[in-house]
């Protein structure tokens, strides 16, 4: 691995397809924030999937077009190189992400918890963030049922190494059984 070990580097996005003949990529970014993904990352990682090692690319120039961004890569200097980086997940290290206020939060940081509400009843295990259009969602196991949070500020009280405390709507769980 390079740059560090697995759990140091955060998914960022997807590269959908090459761009022109100069080397540049498409990237789709998770955030749905393209502007912010051009204006902070000096240094992405690349793998072909989750269970390969990324390797560490610099990051020459980026711009913003439509949802996604162009971000042209040292090192790939036509068509053809960007061809065979399509469909590469996007990493930064975690040390890279931007600072955020108390009241913001990354979506990884949710992930793999075990979900509580304010009373202390368990709600289950976070297993993996869902983006979906209008609104991101959490799935949640618990025992053999699955069901869908959505990932809204207000239903978070406190986010802690281990778990994560929700303040839910009355309701929302019956819906999801």
């Amino acid at each position: 691995m390079i740059g560090g070990k697995k759990d140091d580097f955060i998914l960022l996005g997807k590269v959908s397809k090459a761009h022109g003949i100069r080397g540049e990529v498409k990237i789709y970014p998770y955030s749905g924030h393209p502007e912010q993904f051009a204006a902070v990352y000096r240094r992405l990682y690349l793998a072909m999937d989750k269970e390969s090692p990324p390797v560490l690319y610099e990051v020459e120039h980026s711009r913003v077009q439509g949802k996604q961004v162009l971000i042209k890569l040292a090192n790939c200097l036509d068509r053809t190189a960007a061809e065979q980086l399509a469909g590469f997940l996007v990493y930064a290290q975690s040390q890279d992400l931007p600072k955020l206020s108390k009241e913001e939060f990354y979506l990884h940081e949710l992930e793999g918890k075990e979900l509580m509400d304010t009373a202390g009843n368990v709600l289950g295990f976070s297993s993996h963030i869902i983006t979906a259009g209008a609104q991101d969602l959490l799935l949640v196991r618990h025992g053999d049922k699955e069901y869908m949070v959505p990932i809204v500020r207000d239903f978070i009280v406190a986010i802690e190494k281990e778990r994560v405390v929700l303040d839910l709507p009355p309701g929302l769980m019956e819906i999801n059984g």
